[in-house]
């Protein structure tokens, strides 16, 4: 049995623009129904979702069918979520609050085998397709994808060194986070706002990494495309059945009236 191919990872490496969208229902019906979609990749959040480890695996296998790749977002830059979600067999990761270098090193450091790094060994996890992948431990990091999330004064104030670091992949914009930390709490379409991620993702860019984020807003994850994000969230399964059911109950509610 072969190593899978990461089609993810060599997309955003070869600047390829991949459509995302974020998977927090906690769900694998859900995220079997959003993989058939035609997105490129999907985010199964456990960071804010009541997302647990072994929930994420049945997601992992629903989307097993479909061309559409899964990323993971662990709760916390945490060694030991990562080291459970790659023997899992995710292959790409985004880490949550990033503030330095020095934790972004740690980030790709939790995913690469000693003496790289320090990931735990086993013989047997799914990763390895249970041990039927030849040659799994020496050859899985050509395959890992190690996304870093930017979502605060710090994360900005040390953007260039974290794009910098070794084995980052790709470096994402969190966009909530990020207005609430620069005095914009709630307000991610402020033009201030808008004006500092564009100049975050030209940052990135210019590292030679890739940038993503996530907006719901067509015109601004279009905006956000132009300045030269490669890995673009532009909805989440929550917001679109909280927003579509809103409006077709409004719909009739409005003909009744009528």
């Amino acid at each position: 049995m072969e190593l899978p191919r990461n089609h993810f990872k060599h997309a955003i490496a070869a600047g390829r623009q991949q459509i995302g969208f974020w998977c927090s229902l906690a769900s694998n019906i859900s995220v079997e129904i959003v993989a058939g979609s035609g997105f490129d990749w999907l985010l199964l959040d456990t960071e804010h979702s009541p997302n647990e480890v072994p929930m994420v695996i049945g997601q992992l296998q629903a989307v097993m069918e479909h061309r559409v790749h899964p990323i993971v977002r662990p709760a916390w830059n945490d060694p030991v979520l990562i080291k459970r979600f790659l023997d899992m067999g995710v292959q790409t990761l985004l880490l949550p609050v990033v503030n330095t270098a020095e934790e972004a090193r740690a980030a790709v450091a939790a995913t690469r085998y000693p003496p790289r790094g320090l990931r735990g060994f086993s013989g047997g996890s799914r990763s390895s397709r249970f041990g039927r992948i030849r040659d799994y431990h020496t050859r899985c990091e050509d395959e890992i994808c190690v996304l870093v999330q930017v979502e605060t004064q710090a994360g900005l104030d040390n953007i260039d060194a974290i794009v910098a670091t070794e084995g980052v992949d790709g470096v994402f914009i969190g966009p909530g986070d990020l207005s609430a930390a620069i005095g914009y709490l709630g307000d991610q379409g402020n033009p201030h706002v808008q004006k500092v991620i564009v100049d975050c993702v030209k940052r990135i860019r210019a590292g030679g990494k890739a940038a993503g984020i996530l907006t719901p807003d067509e015109a601004l994850a279009a905006r956000y495309m132009e300045a030269g994000t490669t890995f673009t969230a532009v909805g989440s399964d929550s917001g679109v059945l909280a927003r579509q059911s809103e409006a077709l109950a409004r719909r009739f509610k409005k003909e009744l009236e009528a």
